[in-house]
């Protein structure tokens, strides 16, 4: 038996959670991401982790002989095959608090952006355009209503800010009652026809899974008021991002946000980002130091599996 433990990292976190795991373990990092390669690399490893790019895939897991933990640098578990590491016995653990804070406060920084036309107004201040104080007429926040499309971690922390911090009224839609939450801030769950026809900002925030693919689209957008914005928080493929083209292009909404995308990375030529009415950013929203630094704590729960004790967020 050897006395450190190894693990394959997929990708850098930070420094605070690689220091711990280095303590008493030998880390690789993955030369590619391609399945192929980090097969060939699991081969012989205690743990991984993975953040946002790559995937933990059954041949990846299958080839891991020694593997007895699979640390998710981050919340979303799409990338990972949680049935193959739970026929092999194999501990999946995340950090489902770590990133609450800093995506919300990202929603709200691309609500402002689009409400109050800050890109356009930068863009013409540049150019010199100082008439543009009279042509780029925004809206406030204040008073209007909130949708959130999932209402876990991130989309009560959401709704928590706009409605403290803009007196919003909030609705919500998820697979979950929370009554404790409608009491605190007045919340009303409601079905998505409805969210998309009363609210005035959609925050979506819906995992990605085979019922929420493409769950946004034509049927739900031509519902929203032409005054609405709608801004994706959780996975591209959760809406139909040519059907929000279609709806920006021609004007049935007012504006549309990102921070992520159908396809990532991103290509430049995507219609996206040909608009004037979108503002995007590239799948960042969780990148601030202190999320970081939250995220990369995932070491503490791959710790405790490698010693045999109780993780603290377990999936699998």
């Amino acid at each position: 038996m050897r006395s450190r433990h190894k693990i394959l990292m997929y990708e850098p976190m930070h420094a605070k959670g690689t220091s711990l795991l280095a303590e008493s373990c030998d880390l690789i990092y993955a030369h590619s991401l391609e399945e192929n390669q980090l097969a060939l690399q699991a081969a012989d490893v205690d743990a991984i982790v993975i953040r946002a790019n790559g995937a933990v895939t059954r041949k990846t897991i299958q080839a891991a002989a020694r593997l007895r933990v699979i640390g998710r640098h981050g919340v979303g578990l799409d990338a990972i095959d949680l049935e193959a590491a739970r026929e092999k016995g194999i501990r999946v653990v995340y950090t489902p608090t770590a990133n609450s804070e800093s995506v919300a406060e990202h929603f709200v920084a691309l609500a402002l952006m689009l409400a109050k036309k800050v890109r356009l107004a930068d863009l013409s201040l540049r150019a010199g355009n100082w008439k543009a104080r009279y042509e780029l007429i925004g809206a406030e926040l204040h008073g209007k209503t909130l949708g959130v499309m999932g209402f876990g971690r991130i989309g009560q922390q959401t709704a928590n800010i706009c409605h403290f911090g803009f007196q919003m009224k909030i609705l919500y839609h998820d697979v979950v009652n929370y009554p404790e939450v409608e009491s605190k801030i007045g919340a009303i769950r409601a079905n998505p026809e409805n969210i998309f026809a009363h609210a005035d900002f959609i925050s979506i925030n819906l995992p990605l899974i085979s019922t929420t693919t493409h769950l946004i689209d034509s049927e739900l957008l031509k519902r929203m008021k032409p005054t609405a914005f709608l801004i994706n928080m959780a996975r591209g493929p959760v809406w139909k991002e040519s059907d929000v083209v279609d709806a920006l292009k021609n004007g049935r909404i007012a504006g549309a946000g990102s921070d992520v995308f159908e396809t990532e990375p991103v290509s430049p030529n995507n219609p996206l980002l040909g608009l004037d009415n979108f503002v995007g950013t590239p799948h960042m929203s969780a990148h601030t130091e202190e999320g970081m630094i939250r995220m990369s704590m995932v070491a503490k729960d791959v710790l405790a599996v490698l010693r045999g004790q109780k993780p603290e967020y377990p999936v699998v």
